[in-house]
């Protein structure tokens, strides 16, 4: 019985909602933002959307970088590597015949 109300309780947590701090912003940037809102959106929730946006973004990216690094170990570790001047040759060459393939 405790084992659920400890589960109850952790679920209003989740639910409850917070406030992020108050900004201050030039008047400017305010008219900007204001001038970009879509019908029936507020200024609160582009701010919100905003952040969900860059917190995805910044989530990606240490992803990215957290694969990029956990790569290099690997190919450190197993000395399997692929000069990179092949790749940029290798890119070089699809660039070309996707600009010639444009052309025709």
């Amino acid at each position: 019985m405790r084992y659920i109300a400890l589960q109850m309780q952790r679920k209003e947590a989740l639910v409850k909602t917070a406030s992020l701090p108050s900004l201050r912003v030039d008047p400017e940037l305010r008219l900007q933002a204001e001038s970009v809102l879509k019908d029936g959106e507020s200024l609160s929730g582009l701010v919100e959307q905003s952040v969900r946006d860059i917190i995805r973004r910044r989530k990606a990216q240490q992803e990215f970088i957290a694969r990029g690094l956990a790569s290099r170990d690997e190919a450190r570790r197993t000395g399997d590597y692929i000069d990179a001047d092949l790749v940029i040759a290798g890119l070089a060459e699809k660039l070309a015949a996707a600009k010639a393939g444009k052309r025709k």
